[in-house]
């Protein structure tokens, strides 16, 4: 395993690369204020994140990574455009595998730029790339907008389609409630009593939810049921759209057919499109580059358009090299009633190293 000197050194020489890019280097605090984050990933958050608090500044949180805090910075007083850059220690909660590191050192590369967002993709993409040098990785794509544009063009009610977006980055509950609007899942007896009966119930009120909550939660039930279901041909067309996993030209006439039948996806395949050309414009060989419909979905619940990882080819045990994508609803959140094309991505050193056979 790279000692921190070295993963250090590396991580210093990979931000002084993008700082030959023109990105000016950041240095947020380690502490973050809570708020903004559970705003943002509601209680979710605490599962994975350090939490700690004082009597002047609150609850607080150890940085889980670098993102927020430099939108955060930027739409306070960044200039636009701009370019930042930056390394350090990001902390991450481990319930459940003591393999994977709760402390680890990332470097990043954001771009907020309005005017070529496909060139702002590739920017990003190349550079991080670039710095991955001759290590035997392979790059996965995706973009999370195609997804979401199909949701936005469903036939069926906003509180549906509001709930589908919700859970995007959950894939078995997506599938669940997509199966669930469709009529495809029978009716639990429970639900159908409470659909049939009365609207409150004589159980005793447990933790904090309040009557005229819990009553309120039964009537959006009851409306509900009574909307038509999702048709079935388009739950098959989703599930085509999400199966699609093939070299970037291949995934892209498959979007394209399917954009046939789905004619809300156009705008984001063109899209796809654009950032394919921007890519070949930087030396990228994209009739080789994958593209995945679903990927990104577990792991980047901020990003709503492109999204990228590097993988080692030999080594399923590392995590991802570098990740990254676009993030332009986050800037939107933390703007203040402002916002601007947002698209980024981190590397980790360390795994880097150790994929180096760095001891």
């Amino acid at each position: 395993m790279p000692t921190r000197s070295q993963t250090n050194a590396k991580a210093a020489s990979l931000r002084a690369g993008f700082e030959a890019a023109g990105a000016r280097a950041v240095e947020p605090p380690i502490l973050q204020p809570a708020d903004t984050l559970l705003d943002l990933y509601g209680e979710d958050i605490r599962a994975r994140a350090y939490v700690t608090s004082d009597a002047l500044r609150g609850e607080q949180m150890l940085r889980p990574d670098f993102t927020v805090p430099v939108v955060q910075m930027h739409m306070a007083h960044g200039a636009d455009p701009a370019r930042y850059t930056y390394a350090g220690e990001v902390f991450r909660r481990q319930e459940h595998d003591p393999s994977r590191a709760n402390e680890y050192v990332q470097v990043g590369y954001e771009v907020f730029e309005r005017e070529d967002p496909a060139a702002s993709d590739a920017e990003v993409f190349s550079l991080i790339n670039a710095g991955l040098g001759n290590l035997p990785v392979r790059a996965i794509t995706g973009d999370i907008g195609v997804l979401m544009a199909v949701v936005n063009g469903l036939n069926t009610s906003e509180r549906r389609k509001n709930a589908l977006m919700r859970h995007i980055w959950r894939p078995r509950r997506f599938r669940a409630l997509l199966e669930q609007y469709a009529g495809r899942t029978p009716i639990s007896a429970a639900r159908q009593s409470l659909l049939a009966g009365e609207t409150r119930s004589d159980a005793p009120l447990v933790g904090a939810r309040r009557q005229h909550e819990i009553d309120a939660r039964i009537e959006a039930l009851k409306a509900d049921a009574q909307t038509p279901p999702i048709a079935a041909k388009d739950v098959d067309l989703i599930t085509a759209l999400l199966d699609i996993s093939a070299a970037m030209p291949d995934a892209l006439e498959r979007l394209h057919d399917l954009s046939v039948d789905l004619p809300a996806i156009i705008p984001a395949v063109d899209r796809v499109e654009a950032r394919k050309d921007a890519l070949a414009a930087r030396g990228i060989d994209v009739s080789t580059l994958l593209f995945e419909a679903s990927y990104g979905r577990t792991s980047m619940e901020y990003y709503d358009g492109f999204v990228f990882g590097f993988k080692a080819t030999e080594r399923a045990d590392l995590p991802p090299l570098a990740t990254g994508g676009r993030y332009d609803a986050l800037t939107r959140q933390l703007g203040g009633g402002r916002e601007i094309p947002a698209v980024g991505g981190v590397m980790r050193p360390g795994v880097m190293l150790e994929l180096e056979g760095v001891e």
